[in-house]
């Protein structure tokens, strides 16, 4: 009764308000109670909401008065110009892939899988646990949890075949999430103003660390099966360049995932460049018709840098990823990693080896790989059926996104802003290009929210392709 009545008084007032000059006194507390007939301490709720909303304040010994709306002066940072003068990098607006929207649009555009796709159950237990440990308190060691180092090597070694030496607990390095190990390997080992060799398209995100590193990008033309070994090779021999960065299974944001021969003849070219490999193992946990067998399991020189993360598969929440690498190379990303944020939270990485070392952690991967499917073939159908325009060449057998080819000529900008006004949100695939566009692409998430939706974001897509092209 008492919440009704501080709602019914706290509106009345409102209305009140909205109609007194600033600066006019509210009735005083025992005026409101007679009127209102109401206890004091409902008086003084209602008048602590209007405080908190700011339309009111308070003067100890005097009374309570209408709040005045202040105008604020513009500030003026023009000085800020001179002192940090042009930046180094280009300045990237966020991509499409990290916007929040509200539950009522059909979000085919995020780069993160649906709450319903994660183990919250295990994730919940494992926090718990996790703030009841000693690792809520304590510093952890630079490199990472030794039991989460071994969990990441053993990961990757279980795919290592025989006469190739597995990796160790110590060549790994526990990262913040799989974006700042991007940055902290561009910057240790390309170097600001150097070349490094990506695939095209590929991950906005890499585009990104790469541009903040001040790295020089030079793309390298993919396709489903990945890229043409004999262009790599020509790109290394005209450029320099000592790394290439590629996603070899269940490409971002294409699906591809390369055959066997094709890792084999990248990892030789790399090899004869002495060079290296930055692979993005990104999507492990996300197979659908396939597993992904790691490259940098073939490889114990040293040439391929492994990164993995756990945050989509276990939860955005928990930002863990880790970078496997060998020899003076991990020293390098090691040091950077020291620099940048000294540790990561011995917390988050308690609580991330707790849920992938459960016996629970598998069952949800089997049962992963089921609903990821039948999204995946849900948003192929209705596109077949309600957008055939948008072409997709090739089916991915993991990962979290369908790659669409338009048909020539249309305006890919114009089109998410159709879609978006019709309640449909899109992500456009110019992000996912370190150069100019080979066409008109885009990125479409089977793995969002209310795949029942599907179909009638398909027909929106649909609908708004035959009024913008041609």
């Amino acid at each position: 009764m008492n919440n009704d009545s501080t709602s019914r008084i706290a509106s009345q007032l409102r209305e009140w308000i909205a109609g007194a000059a600033p600066g006019s006194r509210l009735p005083s507390t025992r005026s409101l109670v007679a009127d209102y007939q109401v206890s004091p301490v409902t008086v003084q709720k209602a008048l602590h909401a209007l405080s908190r909303e700011g339309v009111i304040e308070s003067r100890p010994g005097v009374g309570t008065f209408v709040r005045a709306v202040r105008t604020a002066q513009p500030s003026d940072y023009g000085w800020q110009t001179a002192a940090l003068r042009s930046p180094q990098a280009p300045l990237r607006p966020a991509s499409t892939a990290m916007r929040s929207t509200p539950n009522d649009v059909i979000a085919f555009h995020s780069g993160y899988p649906d709450r319903e796709l994660l183990p919250e159950r295990l994730v919940r237990a494992a926090l718990t646990r996790a703030a009841r440990s000693e690792a809520a308190l304590s510093r952890p060691p630079a490199a990472g949890l030794p039991e989460l180092q071994s969990w990441f090597a053993h990961e990757l070694g279980a795919f290592t075949p025989a006469g190739i030496t597995p990796p160790t607990p110590s060549d790994v390095v526990v990262l913040p999430g799989s974006q700042s190990g991007l940055s902290s390997i561009f910057r240790a080992l390309v170097g600001h103003g150097q070349p490094l060799l990506v695939e095209s398209p590929t991950y906005w995100g890499a585009i990104l660390a790469a541009a903040q590193a001040g790295v020089r990008v030079i793309p390298v033309p993919s396709g489903p099966e990945g890229p043409d070994p004999d262009e790599l090779a020509r790109a290394f021999r005209e450029t320099g360049a000592r790394m290439f960065y590629a996603q070899p299974s269940y490409a971002n944001p294409t699906g591809a995932q390369w055959h066997a021969r094709c890792g084999e003849q990248v990892l030789n070219v790399v090899r004869e460049n002495g060079a290296f490999l930055l692979e993005d193992d990104w999507a492990h946990d996300f197979g659908i018709n396939t597993t992904p067998l790691p490259l940098a399991a073939q490889d114990d020189s040293g040439h391929i840098v492994y990164l993995r993360s756990l945050t989509k598969s276990v939860s955005p929440a928990i930002r863990i990823a880790a970078v496997i690498a060998r020899g003076p190379a991990r020293e390098r990303i090691l040091a950077d990693r020291g620099a940048e944020s000294m540790y990561v939270s011995g917390l988050l990485q308690a609580a991330a080896l707790d849920v992938v070392t459960q016996p629970g952690w598998q069952t949800h991967l089997r049962s992963l790989r089921h609903q990821l499917q039948s999204r995946r073939d849900l948003l192929l159908t209705s596109l077949l059926q309600h957008a055939p325009q948008a072409h997709i060449e090739h089916v991915p057998k993991g990962g979290l996104n369908l790659w669409a080819r338009l048909p020539d000529g249309t305006d890919v900008e114009l089109l998410a802003r159709e879609c978006e006004r019709a309640g449909v949100i899109i992500a456009a695939g110019t992000e996912w290009f370190p150069a100019e566009p080979a066409g008109p692409f885009i990125r479409l998430n089977y793995a969002g929210p209310n795949p029942g939706a599907f179909p009638e974001g398909a027909r929106v897509l649909g609908e708004a392709l035959s009024r913008t092209v041609g």
